[in-house]
């Protein structure tokens, strides 16, 4: 079965508008391209208790039915940064320094020193500072960061420090807030880890404008074409002051391919027994 995929963004500055968020738009631009869809999406604040009780709610639904999670935003070492901490908390776990991502971190402060022309000083303060940006909960992978080498972490839903096999079950990824950090490690994680799902279930629409009707009217014909073809879902998105179509209902069904090709001549046959104007047919 493919597995539930979602996403959680962190962060005050998307909850008050100074920033919009831009994650998931790209979140479903990169597992539609792979055959793949966004089921759910949380946003949560700078608060250390929500962020924490909806981590338990994901590892939960990680734990009961597989799903993966991306978890944006958090993850740095400042005082506002709250991610790697309430990912412990809600695994239950200690959070310690990855001995890899210790090595990548000062990879990336030696890098840093030699373009500025310094010298690398490992023991001074804020390098020390730095590596709070590797310690993750016990029992986490990481996740390589192509952009700056500081990686990201993965959590299985049991945490704990027994070996696990990443991709092979749910959980969640964690990743900068940053999109051109974030954006390239979630990718790695779909390509890595999960490319026996692409394209195994591809993801397809069909649906078209119904002119002038009202939704109560369709009801039945949803219903029956749900009943007959159970692979799919009948969607209706009424629209009340379209500039082109004025009042109209975009009625369709979305599925795998097969499935959709087989639901989609009832949808129309249906409509053609109410005598209803139709409008262009549309395929995503």
């Amino acid at each position: 079965m493919t597995p539930h995929f979602g996403i959680i963004i962190v962060g005050d500055e998307i909850l008050s508008g100074k920033r919009a968020d831009k994650h998931m738009p790209k979140a479903i631009e990169l597992l539609a391209a792979r055959g793949l869809q966004l089921s759910y999406a949380d946003y949560v604040g700078d608060d250390p208790e929500r962020i924490t009780a909806t981590l338990a709610r994901a590892f939960a639904a990680a734990r009961t039915r597989g799903d993966v999670v991306f978890s944006f935003g958090g993850i740095g070492a400042t005082p506002d940064d709250h991610t790697r901490h309430c990912a412990a908390r809600a695994l239950g776990v200690a959070l310690e320094l990855h001995p890899q991502a210790k090595v990548l971190i000062r990879e990336r402060m030696h890098d840093v020193a030699r373009e500025q022309g310094l010298p690398f000083e490992p023991d001074r303060e804020d390098n020390i500072h730095r590596l709070n940006m590797g310690t993750f909960p016990v029992g986490a992978s990481i996740i390589p960061n192509p952009y700056n080498k500081i990686p990201g972490f993965f959590c299985a839903p049991s945490g704990g420090s027994e070996p696990h096999a990443v991709g092979e079950r749910g959980g969640i990824y964690f990743v900068p807030g940053f999109p051109v950090m974030a954006w390239p490690m979630v990718e790695w994680v779909l390509d890595t880890h999960f490319s026996h799902l692409h394209r195994v279930q591809a993801y397809m629409e069909k649906s078209v404008i119904v002119m002038g009707s009202m939704e109560a009217m369709l009801t039945p014909l949803m219903l029956e074409i749900e009943a007959r073809h159970p692979g799919v879902k009948v969607f209706s998105l009424p629209s009340m002051d379209h500039a082109e179509y004025g009042r109209h209902i975009e009625l369709g069904v979305k599925g795998a391919p097969a499935d959709v090709n087989a639901a989609f001549p009832g949808v129309l046959a249906g409509l053609h027994l109410f005598n209803l104007k139709l409008g262009p047919q549309l395929v995503r």
